[in-house]
């Protein structure tokens, strides 16, 4: 029986969410976390949890991060910034680049989070998130017609609020809510595993459901 831990590559590590995500890795029994940075000054805050870090710009070439490991969370972003050109550059082509090498290194599971709104953007066309939904829109779309396995998740409004591990998931709620960072960390950090919630995107907000209970239900 092979115990080896694998090794998950976070690409936007430093953020607010990707920095949860590390530590569940951290903890974790059955992946060890790889954080991808884009400056050797964030480097320390890892390495005093012990997680290894790699070097890596989502404008530039960062092919290098994808040595020796066999799955991938994309949690970076670039906050939606209206009229921004971070948006484009991170929630598009950064996440698009992403894919593409994952599919040539044979990634076993690639999960991107996205944004709920993503999948039709159109309807936030008067809104100063319709830029934002359009960049994650592209993105999804992109993974979605790859052969990889590959989970997206989209989330209501983001909180800064402390997790309940309750949430509702489905591939369309029909409505709007907000959701806790630490719970959506902990829904990307569960469907890494190959068995649940493979090729397929899905909303989540707060709610009633034990996170793994819920995303059983998809």
């Amino acid at each position: 029986m092979n115990t080896e831990k694998q090794k998950v590559l976070i690409i936007g590590a430093n953020g607010s969410t990707g920095k949860l995500v590390s530590s569940l890795l951290n903890d974790s029994s059955t992946y060890l976390p790889v954080a991808m940075i884009r400056e050797e000054s964030q480097k320390k805050y890892f390495e005093n949890k012990g997680i290894e870090t790699v070097l890596g710009d989502l404008e530039k070439d960062f092919e290098q991060a994808y040595k020796g490991v066999s799955k991938v969370i994309f949690a970076a972003g670039s906050g939606g910034d209206t009229g921004s050109d971070k948006t484009k550059a991170v929630d598009q082509e950064g996440a698009i680049k992403s894919v593409d090498l994952a599919q040539k290194h044979k990634i076993e599971k690639f999960v991107l989070l996205s944004s709920m709104g993503a999948g039709n953007p159109e309807d936030f066309e008067d809104s100063e998130l319709y830029e934002y939904l359009l960049a994650k829109n592209k993105a999804d779309e992109h993974l979605i017609k790859t052969d990889l396995n590959y989970a997206i998740v989209r989330p209501g409004r983001l909180t800064n609020d402390s997790g309940t591990g309750m949430i509702e998931a489905a591939k369309k709620l029909g409505k709007q809510g907000k959701i806790a960072r630490e719970d959506v960390a902990q829904t990307l950090v569960d469907v890494l595993d190959s068995k649940i919630a493979s090729v397929i995107s899905f909303e989540i907000i707060e709610g009633k459901d034990r996170i793994k209970d819920a995303l059983k239900k998809l």
